[in-house]
Formats: C-alpha cells, structure tokens, sequence
C-alpha cells in the first residue's frame, strides 16, 4: 500500500502519527484529535505550497500511527517521540539546561547530599529547583559545613579502615569510619537537613535551640557553640533561599523576539511573588519553523486531490493552526504578536511569486511549552506566554493531571500579568542582540570602513553583485542582488538568462550581463551604484570592466571577491588585492552580499532545470502517464531525485510494477554493465 492510499484508511480517532522517509527514519511527528483529518490535509495543494509541507511531503514514503484515548495522551506520547527520535522536521529544544535540585539519598543506610539535575525513582528525597542554579551548590555546602552530611563517593555500606580528610576538617561525621559517630547521631543530621531542605525553618531552629541549652548545661560548650553558629546560619540562610513549592505564588512568563530567521526567547522564573531567575532560549535559522496552514480538528476531507507543482499567483493560504506544526520567515522587529493567523506574503523578486508563511509564535509555544513541563516533577501553578495557541487548555489538563494541582496556561492581553509578558519581550529583544548583533558596527561605521577598504570616493549607499551559475554550461544564469543602507534591498533582485554564450564561459557570460545590465540603465538614464561587485576572480573583473568601457563607464567603482582566498580585488589596482582580517566587519558585509547574489543565482538556476525537467523523459517510461509523471515530481521534487530513488521510494508512491519499470529505465547500463555469474553443477 503507497503512502497516499495508507494516509486514506486512517481512522478517525486522537492519535500520533509518524512520517518516515526511504531510510525508515521518523521525519515528523505529529498529534490530532482526528488522525485522517489532520493527516489527510498534508496533501492539500495550500498546504505543500508551504515550504516545509512540501519538503517534508516529497521525502515521506512511510506513515506508522499510534491510537490513544483522548487528545491529553496524544500530547504526551507525541512530546515523547519527538524527544526520543528528534525528528527533524520538529521544533526541537535545542537549550537542554535544566535547574539543579538537592539530592538526599534516604534509601541508603548512610544518607549522603549531592546536587543533581536528573530526577529518579530511586528512594532519595529531591528539593528544588533552585533558582539561579549556583544556589543549589550553595545550600549542600552549608548542609556539608554544618550538618556535616557527605557527598562523598565512598562505600558506605561497609566501614573503611580509616576517614579521609572531609572528616579531619570538619564537613563529615566519617560514617566510612566505625564509633567515629553512631547511627543515631547520623540520623538526627539527617533529619534536620531535611527541615532545613524543606524550608522548616522555625521548627528547626526550636529544636537546635534546646539542644544548645542541653549541651550547655551539660557544659559541653564547645558543642553548644556549634549549635548557636547553626541557629544564626540557618536563619540567615533561610532569609535567602528560594526553593519552588506549590503553595507559593508561583509563575513562570514566556517573552520572545523574533528577526531574520533568529528567535530568542526569554522565560522568567517567579517565586513567592519575586523574579528570582530568567532563562534564555535561542534558534538560529529556522526552517522547521515554517507555519503550516494544517488543520486539526473534526473535519473531514474527501475528494482532496494531492497537491500539484505550480500554485496559483496570488493565491491566498489558509490560516494555520497552533498545533504541533511550526512556522517560520517572519518580518523583521516581530515582538509578542498576538495574532492567531499566520499572513502571507510574496517575494516581488521572484516573477512567479511564491508566496512565504510569518513566523508562527503560537506553533512555537505549543511545541516548546511541551518539552519543557512533560515529564518534569515540579511545573509552577501559573505559566504565563504572549499569544494563544490551539491546544493550552489540553496540555494545562495534562500538566495539572501530572502534577496534582491546578496548572493554569494562560495568554492575557492586559493587566499586570501582561506587564509581566512584555518586560519578557524587551527582554528577549535584549537577548537577541547581545547573541547575535554583538559588536555589530553603525550603519555609517561600516560604510565609511567600506569606502575606505575599497578606496571609493564616496560613502557605499548601494553596492550590486553579479554571480553566474550552471553546470558544465547548461541552463546557464545569472543573478543580481543589492544591498542599499545597510541591507539587502530583495525588491531591487534582478536574474538573467544567458542567451549569446554556449558552453562554459564564465567570463563571456559575465561580460553579456553586465553589458546588458547597465545599458539598460544607460539607455533609462538610470543611477549607477556606488559599487560593482562580482562573485569571482581577476578574469571576471576583467570582464565586467570590458562591459562597462564599452558602455563608457570607465570610472565605474568595480570590485571582486574570490571564494576561495577571500581577498578583494579592486580595479585598477589589481596588483596590491584587499585583504582584510576575517573578523572585520567589512568583510563580513562583502560576504553576505557575495553569499546572497550566489544563492539567489542557484535558486533561479535549479527552477530552470526544474522546468526543463518537468518535459521529461518519464514519458517515454510503459506504465507513465501524465498523471504518474505529475506526482512523481510533486513527491520528489525533480527528475534528478526522481533518478536518484530507489524501487522502495518510487513504489511509496506508484504500484511496485510501475516503479521497477522507472528504476530500470534509468538504471540500464548499470543492468547492462554487471556481469551475470553462470554457475557449473
């Protein structure tokens, strides 16, 4: 059974699905509460025009899925699929840190103290977290000074011929050691580190106040000392620590900023009505974070076709869900957006304008909300986070369910609760610049250090890279990006096609388009930029100066860049190359826009080949229609791929026969080629 026929018999139920690619390895998973619905809607044409839909819908051959009773089991089993096979095609929690806790290891017959950040059922009393982490060290250091309970790793279940030094400066009873203490004495400091781990500090102090007053009038004075330092450590102690518990008001709050791909999210830990710590999460390049138009719910799609290559010029994309699924581009300076729907937006670039998804904070949430709380013991009874998503009341029930108290998650728009949310977000924006604007220039700093570099004779306010693209001379191209004030102006890309070279020629190639470029602006009387750059070496400079004399643009300021040695060769002064140090700022602008022009350029160059595809041999293959033709490079992409695949993958998406046909078809001369082994009785 393919994939599109399996996806078809779903059952109706809340589960988890999985998708897998040719390898068997789990790509995506996902929860619903209607497995055929949701997953049935991967194959909406709205929904693969979605990048990481459609990418992830091309590479998925198999679909395993998983009954559960009710959509709180499906979140649980999904937050631990996704943990143990890291899918991904899943929001992943890349930060892993986790606060400490105190370790009290009341199954042994010696009880030590440790700090640990991993809970087990394994006997021994845990207390925390702790807030900031350091504190938890703190607290067993008093404990070692002053209970002298160990956290040694010496065996005590056996008795040692003599202690080691912790016992000799007085931060252990030495239990390793026989009569140096007697377990009576070892379990009065152990119950009284737990009073003190528990937060019992008045109990405690009563209890060590008449013991002082004992020892006293035994006049045991040096002992009634120990006491009274005791009573004023934990006193003081007490005023200082912070351990999480659920009678206090306690409350977690989610700020995040999102810009260029980047995300940084900050999480505020509150105890008894304080801030007593912040957490920062941070994701660079998030591709997985693609919104996807996915609908979860009880409605049922039949009839659907499954999606096709092209989609419709300015076609509008369903609103997305805040679901599992995550989303991604976002425009620049997005902080706290509320919205629930996810805009659509075209690049005016790209002449068939293919649209992009904004960055989805509420798929975000969802996803990250689950791998923190799932699974961990202490969860605070209030979990504040800045937009709404679609399962909070299910995955609160789930935490509550788990906890034994009531777990409020909750998005407010106003008030001080949202005060709280804000204060979040400014700093998270913080956040994000201190990770990734660091030592970030001025725009007019980088400009003057750029017209310095490169010897111009006035401050760079739009510089425009050229770079080719083919292979072995065909479906040759070329691109032109910008880069104006201090960014990357996308409206301003131009590509081309190169129509009067043939073969490989990478400088007659950049001669023809530089050529055709600024006659245009010539004939327009058009603006020339500040800066020529070119992706390549001396003989493509060359080139684009022979264009540009031609034109009469002699004193045009024309500059390369080589990929390889990363130097910069200036024209006319070709002799002594720019080299600058790789932390410089100005080379790191030069890169970007070299980087850009050299992507957008391989872009355009694989949508030709993709188009020149499309009119393929697959035709030719007994068996192949214009159907099969159609979703074979709807699932994998292009006629390479389809080349590529083995019988297994084509067979996930036509009948088996069809499939060998394909992979025979394409794999000739390799049948050709093996030798057959004929075998002698």
């Amino acid at each position: 059974m393919d994939l599109y026929e399996k996806i078809r018999t779903l059952p109706t139920q809340p589960g988890v699905y999985l998708y897998k690619n040719a390898e068997g390895e789990v790509i995506y998973v996902g929860k619903a509460r209607n497995l055929r619905a949701r997953v049935r809607s991967y194959l909406l044409a709205a929904s693969q025009a979605n990048a990481k839909t459609g990418t992830l819908m091309r590479e998925a051959v198999d679909l395993d899925y998983i009954l559960v009773a009710n959509e709180m089991e499906a979140l649980a089993l999904e937050n631990n699929l996704i943990k143990q096979r890291k899918p991904r095609f899943n929001i992943l929690l890349r930060d892993d840190k986790t606060y400490p806790y105190v370790k009290l290891t009341l199954g042994d017959r010696f009880p030590k103290v440790f700090v640990t950040r991993r809970l087990r059922k394994d006997g021994s009393a845990y207390y925390g977290p702790y807030f900031p982490g350091n504190l938890a060290y703190r607290v067993a250091e008093v404990i070692h000074r002053s209970f002298l309970i160990p956290s040694c790793k010496v065996d005590l279940s056996r008795y040692h011929p003599r202690a080691c030094l912790q016992y000799y400066i007085h931060r252990c009873l030495g239990p390793c050691v026989k009569e140096l203490t007697t377990p009576e004495i070892y379990a009065a400091a152990v119950k009284d580190a737990q009073l003190f781990l528990e937060g019992r500090h008045a109990e405690l102090e009563k209890s060590l106040h008449g013991r002082m007053a004992e020892a006293a009038a035994a006049e045991q004075f040096e002992l009634a000392a120990r006491y009274r330092d005791l009573i004023s450590t934990v006193h003081q102690i007490g005023e200082k620590q912070r351990i999480a518990s659920a009678e206090s008001d306690d409350a977690d709050v989610f700020g995040y900023h999102y810009e260029s791909g980047c995300l940084a999210a900050n999480l505020f830990h509150i105890r008894s009505g304080k801030i007593v710590d912040r957490r920062e999460f941070f994701w660079e390049e998030l591709p997985e974070f693609l919104s996807s138009p996915i609908v979860d719910g009880d409605l049922e799609i039949d009839g659907m076709e499954p999606a096709g290559l092209e989609h419709t010029s300015g076609a509008k994309a369903p609103a997305s869900s805040h679901g599992s699924d995550a989303g991604a581009e976002a425009p620049a300076y997005l902080l706290a957006n509320s919205e629930s729907e996810a805009a659509v937006h075209f690049d005016s670039a790209n002449s068939d304008r293919v649209p992009t998804v904004d960055f989805d904070p509420g798929q975000f949430f969802s996803a990250l909300l689950k791998q923190l709380y799932i699974d961990q013991q202490y969860v605070p009874r209030t979990i504040l986070v800045p937009v709404d998503f679609e399962d909070r009341e299910s995955l609160a029930a789930l935490l509550a369910a788990r906890t034994g108290h009531r777990v409020e998650v909750a998005a407010p728009q106003r008030g001080d609760k949202r005060s709280l949310i804000d204060l979040a977000g400014q700093n998270a924006k913080q956040s994000y610049t201190q990770r990734f604007r660091v030592l970030e220039p001025s725009r007019k700093a980088i400009q003057e250090a750029l017209a310095d570099a490169l010897m111009l004779p006035e401050l760079p306010k739009r510089i425009e890279c050229f770079d080719i693209s083919h292979i072995q001379g065909a479906e040759t191209v070329a691109s032109m990006v910008v880069w104006e004030d201090g960014a990357m102006k996308k409206s301003a890309y131009r590509k081309f096609q190169v129509k009067t070279v043939s073969g490989v020629d990478d400088f007659a190639s950049m001669r023809e388009i530089v050529g055709r470029r600024y006659k245009r602006v010539k004939d327009e009387n058009g603006t020339m930029p500040s800066l020529i750059l070119i992706d390549g070496g001396l003989g493509q400079l060359h080139a684009a100066f022979q264009a540009l004399e031609e034109l009469g643009f002699t004193s045009q300021p024309l500059a390369s860049i080589a990929k390889r040695e990363e130097v910069i060769y200036v024209y006319g002064n070709e002799d002594e190359p720019v080299v600058l140090d790789r932390r410089s700022p100005v080379l790191h602008v030069v890169q970007l826009i070299r980087d850009e022009s050299h992507r957008f350029a391989i872009g355009y160059h694989r949508k030709r080949r993709e188009m020149r595809d499309r009119d393929s041999e697959l035709l030719e293959i007994p068996g192949v229609g214009a159907g099969t033709r159609q979703r074979l490079l709807t699932h994998f992409g292009s006629l390479r791929e389809v080349q590529a695949a083995t019988v297994d993958s084509l067979a996930a998406v036509v009948p088996r026969k069809t499939a060998l046909a394909i992979w025979n078809h394409f794999h000739a001369s390799e049948t050709a080629a093996s030798p057959l082994v004929v075998l002698k009785d």
